[in-house]
């Protein structure tokens, strides 16, 4: 008896997550192009970063590089947009953009390690102090992060026609 039970219990499980998959597909199928710009977070770049790392020298701490990051926040921020600029690449194929599929392949390819580098880096961050093996792992994945948005800037002119200049220029 209690065998039957499990087992009608598994294929709820199973059969809620289908369902569940299905309509976070349908969802993300019925998204605009817009809708997709509008989900990227603007409030962080990684200009600061670019720039302290440019001016530093063989003084600059892991601290004063962290804190170019702007600690955490930097990091989620990055997480969150490498998932949207994901999914705007994904929709540029299903809709048949102009776009290289070279470009989206790369764009899916970086999105994929800035998520896995930010997460292994806040992972670290959560059971230790900042120190330079943190600092440089948040380097690699701000600097791979800038390379995926000058590719989306690409995405974006040949999917938008050039019609966000203004978010663009704010990447």
């Amino acid at each position: 008896m209690i065998a039957l039970l499990l087992q009608v219990a598994a294929v709820a499980l199973v059969a809620g997550y289908l369902l569940h998959w299905r309509a976070a597909t349908r969802r993300r199928n019925a998204q605009t192009w817009e809708a997709l710009v509008a989900q990227l977070r603007l409030d962080w770049t990684p200009r600061a970063v670019q720039e302290s790392v440019l001016n530093a020298n063989e003084t600059t701490t892991p601290e004063e590089l962290w804190q170019s990051f702007e600690g955490p926040h930097g990091l989620c921020v990055m997480y969150q947009n490498a998932r949207v600029m994901m999914e705007m690449a994904d929709y540029a194929a299903r809709h048949g953009s102009l776009a290289d599929p070279a470009l989206l392949t790369q764009l899916r390819n970086d999105a994929f390690q800035i998520r896995v580098r930010v997460g292994m880096v806040l992972t670290q961050y959560a059971f230790t102090q900042v120190n330079a093996s943190i600092s440089a792992s948040a380097l690699r994945a701000a600097a791979r992060y800038t390379g995926m948005m000058a590719h989306m800037t690409e995405l974006m002119q040949a999917t938008a026609g050039g019609a966000q200049p203004a978010l663009i220029g704010a990447m």
